[in-house]
């Protein structure tokens, strides 16, 4: 009789993802910090298990998860592979394998630009800009870009944005800025015309979370310039 097919899940690891064998579950596990993976004996409950942020959390599905105050400096536990902190971070609702997004302005409007940051090791995934336009304009572009990039890789990680405004723009497919368009801005208008056609013709099942800086501190997409 056969070994039985495994399917690994890895939510923290080097390239989050599902996989076929321990070998290349275990490429993506070694050498990282505070990795998280689980082997299941069917690609459904892998598949299932991959998008539960239950399973993202380490607690059984639909057990509560309590909240109290927590301010911590996510990245240096995460890179200092404080385990304990990074615990009572995921304890409090943080999921380490996400992207977080956020924006910059030099001045408002100004010289904007944004990134997208993976929250496990801090690795930089996209940037965009400087280019002309309002914070609330990139932090609508960051969230759209993640989305885009998530469903062309064919994963649903949470994408972690600080901005109601940009979140709430997002599930209204549409970009409510009062800048003015003119030729200074028409480059950018161009961008936010291009992000709203995705979303209007575009599904996804990506959730989008509310960064917490009450618990976690700044989103490790910030740029530091507060």
């Amino acid at each position: 009789m056969g070994k039985q097919q495994k399917y690994y899940v890895v939510w923290r690891g080097i390239q989050p993802g599902i996989y076929r064998s321990w070998e290349e579950c275990e490429q993506q596990v070694k050498g990282f910090p505070i990795p998280k993976y689980k082997a299941f004996n069917t690609e459904e409950e892998a598949l299932s298990a991959f998008a539960d942020l239950d399973y993202q959390l380490g607690k059984p599905a639909g057990e509560d998860k309590k909240k109290h105050p927590l301010k911590i400096e996510v990245m240096k536990a995460i890179h200092d592979g404080d385990e304990k902190l990074i615990d009572k971070a995921i304890a409090n609702g943080l999921l380490l394998n996400a992207l977080a997004v956020d924006a910059a302005c030099s001045g408002n409007p100004g010289q904007m630009e944004y990134q997208g940051v993976y929250v496990a090791t801090g690795q930089r995934i996209f940037h965009f800009g400087p280019m002309f336009g309002t914070n609330n304009i990139g932090e609508f572009l960051a969230i759209v870009h993640g989305l885009a990039l998530m469903k062309k890789q064919g994963t649903n990680i949470p994408i972690y944005s600080d901005s109601r405004n940009a979140m709430s723009w997002v599930k209204q497919k549409k970009c409510r800025t009062k800048l003015e368009r003119n030729a200074k801005t028409e480059s950018l208008f161009q961008l936010i015309e291009r992000a709203e056609k995705w979303l209007h013709e575009n599904t996804y099942d990506t959730p989008i979370l509310k960064w917490d800086k009450g618990l976690w501190g700044e989103t490790p997409a910030d740029f530091g310039r507060k």
